[in-house]
């Protein structure tokens, strides 16, 4: 019994983290200027859906469904998010997509056009969403968490 009750807090757990990061997500690629429009959050609002259903089903019956995927689906998601924010950082570009990359996107009017297209080490920095990136990690480590707890919970 003391299983269950462990593995359904940890559910209870990943589902709040699923819902925390999927809706900042979507409110992130939605709210910002110009992200919808950009391959980047276009991809941001799509995974934040499907990690806010992911969180919804974690608090009904249907989890015991997904089965030990959970985990590692949290972790995918997680690594999708964190390589996006890596992306954004390097290029200093909410368009890492066709047609974006190097002195695109945040870069345009903010050096006065001094970067010749290269992207400027001001912008880049301030493309990185440090509260992505925290949320990320903080799912990577909720993944990692019910993974081990399901193959520890298996052996019982």
């Amino acid at each position: 019994m003391e299983t269950m009750n462990t593995s359904d807090t940890t559910r209870q757990y990943g589902a709040a983290i699923a819902l925390v990061s999927g809706v900042y997500s979507l409110l992130s690629a939605t709210t910002g200027s110009g992200m919808m429009s950009s391959n980047s959050g276009l991809l941001m609002a799509l995974l934040g859906v499907v990690v806010v259903v992911h969180g919804v089903v974690l608090l009904t019956p249907y989890a015991d469904r997904l089965g030990n995927a959970s985990g590692p689906l949290m972790i995918g998601y997680s690594l999708v998010m964190l390589l996006n924010q890596a992306l954004v950082g390097v290029t200093g570009s909410m368009n890492w997509g066709m047609g974006g990359g190097m002195g695109s996107g945040m870069n345009g009017g903010m050096d006065g056009g001094m970067s010749g297209g290269m992207g400027s080490t001001m912008t880049a920095g301030m493309a990185w969403d440090l509260g992505m990136v925290a949320l990320a990690v903080l799912m990577l480590f909720s993944g990692v968490i019910m993974t081990n707890r399901r193959t520890d919970s298996a052996g019982i």
